[in-house]
């Protein structure tokens, strides 16, 4: 399969079958560039328009064969405006200041993101994390990627990952001290409040949030950051698919 980035084409390919990681009892596929492609910050700015993801050097989006679920999601954050939950949320972390770092390893952001993934991923194959396979997912050779530190007096609380894009931020994955005192703080919400006013600040339009999943808890609460647009039939759109498009 063959596409067409700036007049030039690339090559697109599709995975084998494997298990879901969202929805139980599906089988998934993903459509991505081919490896080989000389990847660039620019190309990658015009595919996550196109709904198009990364993990790692990776560029990949979602193409099952019989369920089309998956909807990549960005949010307008010059239109955007807090609901009460998310003032509450912004006013219980006043005392974080946010630190922009190059992405590059420190062994600080590693034991965070281990403490993390053990509380949130026990078992779940991600619960012992290596340090090289920890960049490889997070970084990649070509993308302008900034780890955004959260510190709350010296203490490093959180670690925002996100790439920056043609007009605007994309939320590639945040990890965050786990214990029970900070998670009352709600520090996920206040990651992605944060990033919106960064994108504010930086005058940018949107803040990618990768993908909604209308029946899946761990993916459909981006419902709560409005306005968003949602990328289907080719184009995105102010409105989510009327109704579910699995076949």
């Amino acid at each position: 399969m063959a596409s067409t980035l700036s007049q030039k084409p690339i090559n697109l390919y599709l995975s084998a079958e494997h298990d879901c990681s969202y929805l139980p009892d599906r089988q998934a596929n993903s459509l991505f560039v081919d490896p080989a492609e000389k990847m660039t910050a620019d190309a990658y700015s015009a595919l996550i328009q196109q709904g198009f993801r990364r993990s790692g050097n990776y560029v990949y989006t979602p193409y099952c064969k019989k369920c089309h679920d998956c909807i990549p999601v960005r949010l307008n954050v010059k239109q955007f405006s807090l609901s009460r939950s998310q003032k509450r949320c912004r006013n219980r972390n006043q005392s974080i200041y946010v630190i922009e770092k190059p992405p590059l390893y420190q062994e600080d952001h590693f034991q965070l993101y281990s403490r993390y993934v053990q509380s949130r991923h026990p078992g779940g194959g991600m619960d012992e994390p290596e340090d090289d396979k920890y960049m490889d997912f997070l970084t990649s050779s070509w993308s302008h990627t900034a780890f955004f530190e959260f510190y709350e007096a010296d203490q490093l609380m959180g670690v925002a990952v996100t790439d920056i894009v043609d007009n605007g931020l994309s939320a590639v994955y945040t990890f965050f001290e786990p214990s029970n005192e900070f998670q009352k703080r709600s520090p996920g919400v206040y990651s992605i409040l944060w990033q919106i006013e960064e994108a504010q600040r930086r005058g940018l339009n949107w803040l990618y949030l990768g993908y909604w999943i209308k029946d899946c808890q761990k993916m459909n609460y981006k419902d709560n950051y409005q306005p968003l647009e949602y990328y289907y039939n080719h184009q995105w759109q102010s409105t989510p698919p009327p109704s579910s498009v699995s076949t």
